[in-house]
């Protein structure tokens, strides 16, 4: 069972966490470390021997070029993460559309390869947005990986399918959520990100396992550049359960990463597209 690995391409003053303290008018003048923390990541990914989706912003993409072409160039999937991390249910239906645009334009640019594939940040398409995935297919899109079907205090959708389907009735466009597990009764998130660090490793191989075995249907994991950076600035200023979140055992996420990625099988997020799609005719 192929399952789909991936990373949110961000740097860490970009996230969700810390957009009440940071201002993006301050982001130009603040340390990048995506750049290296990327290509921390490629190294990682070639000593495991698996390729995976980058879905990149486009305020990336257009600031670090030479990296997409470094990403393109080592096999894996470039797909868009939008332009600067607004999340989808706080735009209008024409701001995403132009959201949407701009960060294509940027991210086709960069690497000479046009993404067909997106993920909303922060999860962030759900029951609020019915026009995010029309306008998706409207613009070429063939694939999102935007919907955590889970109840979260960020995000969610908890009445979204579990797995990969047609959110449209009319279209091609396929939706792949990233994994949850459900335990009597209840569902949880297992898909990677803060979970996964903040979860025994346990947890996490064991729902992924569960999935794949038991359920027969592919795992969606993720996480980001600055999960594998224990040395990035700290922000005093943000709240103390978003520092707790954010820094909790960034040292220990690489050497997590590598057991995760030998106890499965993983690979680029448009091929397991293409295996459910299959599934799906």
């Amino acid at each position: 069972m192929l399952n789909a690995l991936s990373v949110d391409v961000e740097d860490w003053f970009q996230v969700g966490a810390f957009e009440r303290v940071i201002t993006k008018s301050d982001w130009d003048a603040l340390p990048r470390r995506v750049e290296r923390n990327c290509d921390a990541v490629l190294d990682l990914f070639a000593e495991a021997g698996v390729k995976a989706t980058f879905f990149t912003l486009g305020w990336v993409a257009e600031r670090h070029p030479a990296l997409i072409r470094r990403i393109v160039e080592a096999g894996h999937e470039i797909a868009s993460h939008g332009w600067d991390h607004d999340r989808v249910f706080t735009m209008a239906p024409e701001a995403f559309r132009a959201d949407l645009r701009r960060a294509h334009a940027a991210i086709a640019d960069a690497g000479g390869v046009a993404p067909r594939g997106y993920r909303a940040p922060s999860f962030s398409i759900d029951a609020r947005t019915p026009w995010a995935h029309p306008i998706l297919a409207e613009e070429g899109y063939a694939y999102s990986s935007s919907v955590a079907p889970i109840a979260h205090d960020h995000y969610g959708w908890p009445e979204a399918p579990r797995f990969a389907h047609r959110p449209l009735a009319d279209g091609e466009l396929i939706e792949l959520p990233v994994t949850t597990v459900e335990i009597g009764g209840r569902r949880l998130a297992a898909g990677g990100g803060g979970f996964f660090r903040l979860l025994p490793y346990r947890f996490s191989t064991w729902a992924i396992g569960r999935v794949n075995r038991t359920e027969a249907r592919p795992a969606v994991f993720y996480f980001h550049p600055w999960e594998i950076d224990p040395e990035q600035p700290r922000v005093a200023a943000a709240p103390l359960k978003s520092r707790l979140r954010h820094y909790s055992r960034l040292s220990a996420m690489r050497s997590k990463l590598l057991k995760l990625l030998s106890a499965h099988d993983w690979g680029r997020t448009d091929d397991v597209v293409a295996a459910e799609a299959a599934r799906l005719t």
